[in-house]
């Protein structure tokens, strides 16, 4: 008898997840990640082109992601109590909209104020949309795929965030940058009518300790945002990688500013040399993509998660005492297939072991936890380098990164099935 899988999502047998829902799926992700990647470089070129203030750059992007990180702490609970899809295409539609707003006024008169409007508000439905979107994947696909499937979600991911900048850069040089913010619109326009055609499975309300649907009302929302922290607590796998997540994400925020000081000002490399390195550098994650389900599957959670730090943390050692560029981009894109590699499989694993009503509160509480001291790290990290210079900054990130990966074989996270670990009361 054939193993039979979630259904009502298109997904009806092994091979099922393949098929149409999947596929689309997949398809208006796509679109909608080379629409970020088109808004993250002609908004900002827009600014140059009007202010010629790299400041207001500046304030423009630390806006945007101001409103990421304080969307990030909320899109989980509302994920987790709206219908998925609806807000997927609902995200997709006001970011079309607003994004749309911009070409049209530059017509009449370019108003500089809507764009501090535009970009926050487009920056907070990206996370929404984000949160959404991993939340999604479960209801797409078996468990025993979603590894796969994220490998797949995360290969186009890293196209599209290297060919959306690079298109958007030639749409503005040769229409303008607005031009390229109404491809940015259309993208998304498109991307809520792929949406409207794929089927999300329909879980049920989710059950109180008394037997009854949870309750509506200010006591469930006041909860709600420490569902996702309490869950990640409760299960000793989560609980040891949200944390030594931590401490990987204080070391890596600020490497791709390390990996450029060292070209441009080491090495006295030019600014396309560094988009060579950077794109050389989006190979690495669209390898750990291709190879992380089989490689999971094989060698087992630890092993993978342990060995792609460990690896990740060698090069990133390894690249300030790099003087020849084609030794820096390979290095580069060794750390990225690392970073790569065990993001996909910390992301899986989070997505089986979660029940799929909390996935979206969850998916949110890990994001924020672990990314907290992003900001901090960049900046210790950047005026370490100022200080003693990029070799001997990389060298003690890379070091510290190894020493933190090897901790996990002490703990629950050397398991090889994770997902079979129980939650704690």
């Amino acid at each position: 008898m054939p193993t039979r899988h979630r259904t009502g999502a298109g997904v009806t047998g092994r091979g099922g997840w393949r098929e149409r829902d999947f596929g689309i799926f997949w398809l208006v992700q796509t679109l909608s990640v080379a629409g970020d990647s088109f808004s993250s470089l002609a908004l900002p070129l827009l600014v140059l082109h009007m202010t010629g203030s790299v400041a207001q750059m500046g304030l423009l992007t630390a806006l945007a992601g101001a409103a990421a990180v304080v969307t990030g702490i909320f899109a989980g609970v509302l994920v987790d109590r709206v219908d998925r899809r609806a807000l997927l295409i609902t995200c997709d539609l006001v970011r079309a909209g607003l994004y749309a707003l911009v070409p049209l006024l530059w017509l009449i008169q370019p108003q500089i104020w809507l764009l501090y409007l535009v970009v926050p508000l487009g920056a907070a439905l990206g996370m929404i949309f984000q949160v959404g979107y991993v939340a999604a994947v479960p209801s797409l696909v078996p468990a025993d795929r979603i590894t796969e499937a994220n490998g797949r979600l995360s290969a186009t991911y890293a196209v599209a965030g290297v060919v959306g900048p690079i298109l958007a850069g030639l749409v503005s040089a040769a229409a303008g940058p607005t031009t390229a913010v109404a491809v940015d619109a259309a993208t998304f326009g498109v991307s809520a009518l792929g949406l409207a055609l794929v089927r999300l499975r329909v879980t049920a309300p989710p059950i109180a300790p008394d037997g009854t649907t949870e309750q509506r009302g200010a006591a469930r929302y006041r909860r709600d945002l420490l569902v996702g922290i309490r869950f990640l607590v409760r299960h000793p796998v989560l609980r040891t990688l949200t944390v030594l997540l931590a401490l990987l994400t204080f070391l890596a925020t600020g490497l791709t500013d390390i990996f450029t000081y060292h070209l441009k000002q080491d090495l006295g490399r030019s600014d396309g040399t560094v988009g060579y390195v950077l794109a050389v550098a989006a190979v690495g994650t669209v390898v750990a993509a291709l190879v992380v389900a089989p490689a999971r599957r094989r060698l087992g959670f630890g092993a993978c998660w342990i060995g792609a730090n460990v690896t990740g943390g060698i090069a990133v050692a390894a690249v300030g005492v790099a003087t020849d560029v084609p030794v820096v981009a390979a290095l580069v894109a060794t750390y990225t297939f690392a970073a790569g590699a065990a993001g996909i499989c910390s992301m899986s694993l989070r997505q089986q072991v979660t029940p799929d009503h909390l996935l979206g509160r969850v998916t949110s509480a890990f994001w924020t936890v672990h990314s907290a001291l992003g900001p901090l790290g960049a900046a210790t990290l950047t005026a370490a380098t100022a200080r003693y210079g990029s070799a001997a900054t990389c060298l003690v990130a890379g070091v510290a990164s190894v020493l933190i990966a090897m901790v996990g074989v002490l703990t629950p996270i050397r398991q090889a099935r994770p997902e079979l670990s129980p939650v704690t009361a």
